[in-house]
C-alpha cells in the first residue's frame, strides 16, 4: 500500500506540473499580460491555440510505444523549461512557440503518466486514482494562488511566469524517483494492439466534444471575471476556486465509480459541465462566472478520470493508444474552442459558450448508460 501511495503521490506530482502549470497557467497570468504586455483577448486566444495545437500534436506523437520513464521525465523537464522560458522571451512569436512545446510535452506527460499509475494502481482502492487525478486541480490551484500573490504584488507578467516554472521544476523534482519505476506486487501488462470497436470509436469522438465544451469557461473564466470585477483581488480568485473544486470533487467521486462505474460517472459529470459552462449566459454578473468556475472546476478532471479508466476497461492491454487517441481528440476540440474566441473576439464568448453547453449535453447522450465489454 505504502508503495502504491508513493506512485499516486508522484503521478499527483507530475500532473500538477504538467496539466496544472504546463498547459493552465496561462489563464491565470493572461489579465496580467493584458495588463503589462498588451495581449488582447484575440491574441490571448491565439497563444492558447498554439498550447492545445501541440497538445493535440503530442498526443498523437504519445501513441507511439515509448519506455514509461524517459517519456515522462523528459515531458516533466520540457514543461518545466519551457514555463521559465515564457518569462524571458518577448513578442507574440516566440510565446505561441513556447506554449505549442509546452503543450506537446504536457500531453505527453499526461498520457504516460495516466497509462503508467492506472497500471500500478490497478490493484488498490479507487480512491488513489483520486489523489492521482486531483493533480490536475491541485497544479491549477497552485498557478492560481500564486499568479493571485504576485498581482497583489505588482509583479509582472514575466515574473509570473519564472515562478510558476520554478514551481513546474520542483514538483517534476518531486515525481522523479518514482515514475516510471514499478514497484513490488504491480500489476505488468504486454502491449497489446489496439482492436478498434464501435465503442472505441464513441469514447473519441465524446472525449473530443468534450475538449471544445470545456475549454471557453476554462480558457478565459478570469478574463471574463476582470470585464466584471476590475479588483485582481477579487476576480483573481475565479481560477483558484476553479482548481480548488477540482481536487475535491476528484477526491469526492473516485470512490463513487466502483458503485456507479466510470462511464455513468463520465455521463453525469458532463451534463453538470453543460450547466456550468452556460451559467454566465443565466446569471448575471459576478455570480454566473462563481456558478462557472464551481461546476466546470468540478467536472473537467473527473471526466478526465473517468475516460481514463472506461478506456482502461475497454481496451485492456491496448489502452495507451486509445489515451493517446482520446487525448489527441480532445486536443482538437481546445483548438477550435480559443480559435472561435479569437475570431469572433469579445462578441464571440457568448455565441461559444452557448455552443460548448449544446455540444457538452449531447456528448453525455452520446455516451450511453449502458458499461461495455472489454474489447481486448
Amino acid at each position: 500500500m505504502a508503495a502504491e501511495l508513493r506512485v499516486a503521490l508522484a503521478g499527483l506530482a507530475a500532473l500538477a506540473a504538467a496539466m496544472g502549470i504546463g498547459r493552465f497557467a496561462f489563464t491565470p497570468l493572461l489579465p496580467m499580460m493584458q495588463d503589462d504586455a498588451g495581449v488582447s483577448l484575440a491574441q490571448g486566444g491565439v497563444l492558447a491555440a498554439a498550447n492545445y495545437f501541440g497538445y493535440l500534436l503530442g498526443a498523437l506523437w504519445a501513441a507511439r510505444p515509448a519506455q514509461a520513464s524517459t517519456a515522462i521525465r523528459a515531458a516533466l523537464s520540457v514543461v518545466a523549461v519551457a514555463t521559465l522560458a515564457m518569462g524571458i522571451a518577448e513578442g507574440m512569436a516566440a510565446w505561441i512557440a513556447l506554449r505549442f512545446v509546452a503543450g506537446v510535452a504536457s500531453a505527453w506527460a499526461l498520457v504516460h503518466v495516466s497509462s503508467w499509475c492506472l497500471a500500478q494502481l490497478a490493484g488498490s482502492r479507487r480512491q488513489l486514482n483520486g489523489v492521482l487525478f486531483a493533480g490536475v486541480g491541485s497544479g491549477v490551484t497552485l498557478a492560481g494562488l500564486l499568479v493571485l500573490v504576485l498581482a497583489q504584488a505588482g509583479a509582472s507578467s514575466a515574473q509570473g511566469w519564472l515562478w510558476l516554472g520554478a514551481a513546474a521544476a520542483v514538483l517534476t523534482a518531486l515525481g522523479w524517483p518514482v515514475l516510471g519505476v514499478s514497484h513490488a506486487g504491480a500489476a505488468r501488462e504486454t502491449p497489446a494492439r489496439l482492436v478498434w470497436s464501435t465503442d472505441a470509436v464513441r469514447l473519441v469522438l465524446c472525449y473530443t466534444v468534450y475538449g471544445f465544451a470545456y475549454i471557453i469557461p476554462a480558457t478565459f473564466v478570469p478574463a471574463m471575471a476582470k470585464n466584471i470585477v476590475a479588483d485582481p483581488a477579487i476576480f483573481g480568485w475565479a481560477w483558484p476556486l476553479f482548481g480548488a473544486t477540482a481536487v475535491v470533487s476528484t477526491l469526492v467521486v473516485a470512490p463513487l465509480q466502483a458503485r456507479l462505474g466510470a462511464r455513468r460517472i463520465w455521463v453525469i459529470s458532463t451534463f453538470v459541465l453543460a450547466a456550468g459552462v452556460a451559467a454566465p449566459l443565466v446569471l448575471d454578473g459576478l455570480g454566473g462566472i462563481v456558478v462557472a468556475a464551481v461546476l466546470v472546476g468540478a467536472t473537467f478532471v473527473v471526466i478526465t478520470m473517468a475516460g481514463m479508466q472506461v478506456a482502461r476497461e475497454i481496451a485492456g492491454p491496448a489502452a495507451p493508444p486509445l489515451m493517446a487517441l482520446m487525448t489527441a481528440g480532445f486536443g482538437l476540440g481546445q483548438v477550435a474552442g480559443p480559435l472561435v474566441v479569437a475570431r469572433l473576439d469579445q462578441s464571440g464568448i457568448a455565441g461559444a459558450l452557448a455552443a460548448a453547453a449544446l455540444m457538452a449535453a449531447a456528448s453525455g447522450l452520446g455516451l450511453g448508460w449502458k458499461e461495455k465489454p472489454c474489447t481486448q
